[in-house]
């Protein structure tokens, strides 16, 4: 059973992202709220990012719903962006998304695959449609409590 994204808790972040732009990739540390499913069976998840030499955090909000077997829907809402809701997939293995939204020139995916103790390997790809393409390498864990 997975834990990110369907169970009320914290998680921290680390990894490398790379802009096609850029020469060298950037480090950055990320920490995902995840709160308790809501009466109509949306899950919210608030997600912070900092990029290592970059004073700004970075805010993305997630809402999971419509979980069926096997699928969700999720919406992402970002300062930059707007709305956009995208499909969403869950295995044994594997927690997974994407997003086209053509109207705005914008698609991607993120793809969260279980490892032993409850880490989670993420792949994620975005692109807009002025060239610009970031991808991102990590992995996930449950903040233990202190």
């Amino acid at each position: 059973m997975h834990h990110f994204i369907l169970t009320p808790s914290t998680w921290l972040g680390e990894g490398k992202i790379q802009l096609n732009m850029a020469e060298e990739d950037l480090a950055f540390c990320t920490k995902w709220n995840i709160s308790q499913k809501d009466n109509t069976g949306k899950i919210e998840c608030v997600q912070e990012i900092q990029v290592k030499g970059l004073s700004d955090i970075m805010h993305n909000q997630f809402f999971f719903f419509d979980m069926g077997p096997g699928n969700f829907s999720v919406e992402l809402d970002n300062p930059h962006l707007g709305k956009i809701v995208g499909r969403g997939l869950i295995t044994e293995k594997v927690i997974a998304w994407e997003f086209r939204s053509p109207d705005i020139g914008f698609e991607g995916f993120e793809m969260y695959e279980k490892q032993a103790d409850d880490v989670y390997l993420l792949h994620a790809e975005y692109a807009t449609t002025d060239q610009l393409r970031t991808v991102i390498r990590g992995k996930v864990w449950q903040e233990k409590p202190s």
